[in-house]
């Protein structure tokens, strides 16, 4: 049945069901978000990252440190990601005006008598892990307090291959945690099969922390399958958590992923997954593939499987949130009751901040 809808989805404080707040709501800025891939910002480049609908201009200096500021140049407004990076500086393609250096106030290219004030834009804590660009858009003092996710596999000379995908989709980030940990969508998968015949065995909601537990069967996959090792692992039980504002996978401690959400505004997300194995098999042999050899591997698993299985959810994501917009007043129906479960905490966590910070929601030019 045809819904009613007149206009566009309401906005938070105008939403009347739990699924409406949850497609409204933003992500609560004290938290490290990763925003890029390292090897996409070369030294000596600029790049416009957005946060909520606010606009962030991300620089590499030519020595490869990175720098954040708002995105803005203090003379005419222009956005400082149109302009270029000249040593350690960021520079306005308009007058020439430059920003960026540890300390150092805007630089005004104007010669004669006449002072001007110190002028200081927003600057955001920058921080690089596990091949990621990481911002801090919140309270500066809450970053030292808060840390980057800590993923142990990833750190040191023994650590797990992970070669991480980054995608751009036009669907709302809660759409993206409702997708990635509800296993009801295996339909969608038919052809990849990376979880088969799930039953979802208890969920619980621990403070920020949603805990979800499913007996499915992982890694079925015509060829993907052929690189798991079923009989040496535990491949009929997977745990999920929605850590608030990120999202992981464990199979029987080998298999993992992280899953990272950039919430750019309603209907914008980027996401970037962070899929690490301890170790592959040789198929149809009884042996693993050698270390030196699993960062290929993974990379063309990305390329050919991994990848066209994540496009799908591109697909099935970005229809929803074109079906929320014709639709948003349907009756909601949901199955599967993690779902809802997400939904509130992530609905709690966005008033939780309105109510520290009122005008949050709303955007800069």
């Amino acid at each position: 049945m045809k819904s009613a809808s007149n206009g566009p989805p309401p906005g938070f404080e105008e939403a009347r069901t739990l699924r409406q707040q949850a497609r409204a709501a933003g992500l609560d800025p004290n938290y490290w978000y990763a925003v890029e891939e390292v090897r996409r910002i070369k030294p000596g480049t600029v790049v416009e990252i957005v946060f909520w609908k606010h606009s962030i201009a991300l620089f590499r200096n030519e020595d490869g440190e990175f720098e954040a500021m708002e995105n803005r140049c203090a003379h005419r407004q222009l956005k400082l990601s149109l302009g270029h990076v000249e040593g350690c500086r960021l520079v306005c393609e308009y007058h020439g005006w430059e920003y960026g250096g540890k300390d150092r106030p805007a630089g005004v290219p104007y010669d004669g008598e006449r002072s001007f004030p110190r002028l200081a834009l927003r600057t955001y804590p920058v921080r690089v892990r596990y091949g990621l660009v990481w911002l801090f858009p919140g309270d500066p003092e809450q970053a030292e307090l808060r840390g980057v996710p800590d993923i142990p596999e990833l750190e040191g000379p023994d650590r797990w291959t992970c070669v991480p995908l980054r995608f751009e989709w036009a669907a709302h980030h809660s759409m993206v945690i409702d997708n990635v940990s509800d296993f009801t969508h295996a339909h969608l998968h038919r052809r990849y099969r990376p979880f088969e015949d799930a039953t979802l065995k208890d969920f619980e909601t621990v403070g920020d922390n949603v805990h979800l537990a499913y007996d499915t069967r992982v890694g079925r996959g015509r060829i993907s399958g052929l690189f798991v090792d079923h009989k040496r692992l535990n491949t009929n039980h997977m745990k999920l958590c929605y850590e608030y504002p990120y999202q992981w996978s464990n199979t029987d401690d080998e298999i993992k992923h992280y899953l990272f959400v950039l919430p750019i505004d309603e209907r914008t997300s980027r996401a970037f997954f962070l899929f690490y194995f301890k170790s592959l098999k040789v198929p149809f042999l009884p042996m693993r593939i050698p270390r030196f050899a699993m960062n290929v591997v993974m990379q063309i698993s990305n390329r050919v499987l991994i990848g066209p299985l994540l496009s799908e959810d591109q697909f099935a994501l970005e229809a929803e949130q074109d079906g929320y917009e014709r639709h948003w007043d349907a009756f909601p129906v949901e199955t599967n009751p993690v779902v809802n479960a997400f939904q509130e905490v992530t609905v709690r966590k966005w008033r939780e901040h309105l109510e520290r910070v009122p005008d949050a929601d709303g955007a800069r030019a």
